[in-house]
């Protein structure tokens, strides 16, 4: 069955563009969802569809329809991926690279969602049949810590602490060459390729975008970095290291591919590190997930 929610524009949300009011009054729903929705004439402006730019005025009736998921069945299934930590309320898990995590058009099989309903008993439902328990996701070829909620309460709590930037990660990547300076910030504005849609890029007209990064270690044309998105944009670190000079190797979207180092294995970009508050309890908790045995296998490489 569809959901259809009703929201009134107040006074202190006029002349903000649709979208933006869409995300959030339902955080839950990822921008490209919310611009799918719009274009799908799924959300009426005082009953009559709108553009996502739309600027909302005060008094007017916004009404988003979310349609029922498509009808097919995720059977659970053996998906390689590590429990770090389980409670009640939620997961931490270490997702390895290759492995998409949700189903999505052109991949319906295989994924992390697949391998969550197998060994997990609950996950929330706020994401629907396709997305149960996702709370935020790391990209296919990328490894790393990722969060799941187990129920609704969790999830958006935790959803709530994304968009606050309470939650701090940490990720390791490998990068082309060497940097000049070996600590700072990079800061820039990332929005929608122009061309090409399933990139990102550097735009004047993109939304900040924010990344503290270390240098760890150094080789003859790479260097090993630790990167913390202070913003949560996507594909950032990706684009913020290309941006500069400094593909991140393995990459085959933003550069990765383009030097003459032995061809890595896979995107040598790992999240390894999250920090965040329990959503019921409010303890304070960090979780690492290790370098995966192929990263560290090409670092031995570059070394020698």
């Amino acid at each position: 069955m569809d959901q259809e929610y009703l929201f009134e524009v107040s006074f202190e949300d006029t002349a903000k563009r649709l979208d933006i009011f869409i995300k959030e009054k339902l955080p839950e729903l990822s921008r490209s969802r919310i611009q799918t929705l719009i274009k799908e004439k799924l959300v009426l402006v005082n009953l009559k569809p709108s553009k996502a730019s739309y600027k909302v005025k005060k008094g007017e009736k916004i009404k988003v329809i979310i349609p029922s998921d498509e009808e097919f069945e995720i059977k659970p299934k053996e998906i390689p991926f590590e429990i770090i930590y389980e409670d009640d309320d939620i997961a931490v898990i270490n997702k390895p690279s290759g492995v998409v995590v949700h189903p999505a058009p052109g991949h319906y099989d295989d994924t992390l969602v697949h391998g969550l309903l197998l060994k997990l008993k609950n996950l929330s439902g706020i994401g629907g049949k396709i997305r149960p328990g996702i709370v935020h996701r790391l990209d296919k070829d990328t490894s790393g810590i990722m969060l799941v909620a187990k129920n609704d309460f969790a999830h958006k709590r935790l959803v709530e602490a994304f968009k606050e930037r309470l939650i701090e990660k940490v990720y390791i990547a490998l990068v082309y060459g060497k940097l000049t300076k070996k600590k700072g910030n990079i800061e820039t504005f990332i929005g929608r390729h122009p061309v090409s849609r399933k990139k990102m890029a550097v735009l004047r007209e993109g939304k900040l975008a924010i990344t503290f990064y270390e240098v760890l270690d150094e080789f003859n044309k790479a260097s090993l970095i630790l990167a913390k998105p202070i913003t949560g944009r996507t594909h950032q670190i990706r684009v913020h290291f290309s941006h500069i000079g400094h593909p991140v190797l393995g990459d085959p979207v933003y550069g990765g591919l383009k030097h003459d180092l032995p061809k890595p294995p896979r995107l040598m970009l790992h999240a390894y590190e999250i920090s965040f508050e329990h959503p019921r309890t409010f303890q304070k908790l960090r979780f690492k997930a290790p370098l995966p045995e192929e990263f560290q296998k090409y670092i031995q490489i570059l070394k020698n």
